[in-house]
């Protein structure tokens, strides 16, 4: 992995999401994902980039199951895969549907709550991988559209310090694999283990 930019200590504010995803991703390390008392401290995530990316769930257009990533920046992208729910923080102007999904926390509020709904996981565990992440704070296929930057259930906001991202390929992807378009926190517990998939490598 390369590193992409030390932020020497300095605390994270919620990004511009206007910007293409490959640029706004970094930018959420360390940001904060909260649902009423459980909030995680974002520490991986991945870039998805519309119809310019084979690999994003709109390379192919618009579809009952992607719709909200062709709406306005600042929403959740929800959906189910392998029976987990998965996450993306939608960005780039309205019509361009790109999308960060959320790979991966720490918690840092409301760690009994998680702890319920994730029980027998060590706490470090509690958010990593994105199908845990969304069932440590509770979010479903229900919260898909959600504004992220309004009052609502679902808030993206101002995190803690990031010490160093890193920029490495993104997990288990077959098209488009060698974009460097997954983003994390070096050291970070919730960070998942990265995987290649077996196409990639042909």
């Amino acid at each position: 992995m390369s590193n992409v930019n030390p932020s020497g200590g300095i605390p994270v504010p919620v990004p511009d999401l206007s910007g293409p995803a490959r640029l706004v991703a970094p930018a959420l390390i360390g940001c904060l994902l909260r649902v009423g008392e459980v909030a995680v401290r974002i520490v991986e995530v991945e870039a998805y980039e519309g119809p310019d990316d084979p690999a994003s769930h709109a390379w192919r257009g618009r579809t009952a199951r992607n719709a909200t990533m062709f709406g306005p920046a600042g929403h959740l992208y929800v959906y189910q895969m392998h029976g987990h729910a998965c996450c993306n923080v939608v960005c780039g102007p309205a019509g361009t549907p790109h999308g960060i999904l959320i790979r991966g926390g720490d918690v840092v509020a409301g760690l009994e709550e998680a702890r319920s709904r994730r029980p027998g996981v060590v706490d470090a565990h509690l958010a990593r991988g994105p199908g845990n992440l969304t069932r440590a704070l509770g979010i479903t296929r229900a919260d898909d559209g959600a504004s992220l930057l309004a009052a609502g259930r679902v808030r993206l906001q101002p995190g803690s310090d990031v010490v160093e991202v890193q920029a490495g390929p993104r997990v288990n992807v077959s098209r488009a694999y060698d974009r460097p378009w997954r983003f994390t926190a070096a050291g970070a517990a919730g960070v998942s283990a990265f995987k290649a998939h077996p196409l990639s490598r042909t």
